[in-house]
């Protein structure tokens, strides 16, 4: 065996790096590496004051779709209940496809 495997069961091995537990000033000297870890899926608390704080990421980024701004495709005050649009509508429809 390699000096850099190591003899652990996955489950105890799961269970020591799923979580850490830190000071504040040990997150202070090492913020960007702890973040990181709480990236990975790693459970970050740190302790101050006799008191935990927990540092994971927001549930899941939004996507593009849910980040895109809704655009006024009909005009404003348009009666899409008119029964007279959608025969026109639905002419020009027809008209298009005809045509293809």
């Amino acid at each position: 065996m390699g000096s850099s495997q190591r003899n652990v069961h996955p489950y105890c091995d799961m269970m020591y790096t799923a979580t850490m537990e830190i000071s504040i000033t040990q997150l202070r000297q090492n913020l960007f590496e702890v973040v990181n870890q709480a990236m990975e899926g790693k459970q970050v608390w740190v302790t101050y004051k006799g008191r935990r704080f927990r540092i994971a990421p927001e549930e899941s980024p939004p996507s593009r779709l849910d980040r895109m701004t809704p655009l006024e495709v009909i005009a404003p005050g348009v009666d899409l209940d008119n029964s007279s649009m959608l025969e026109e509508m639905e002419r020009a429809w027809e008209k298009d496809w005809s045509e293809l």
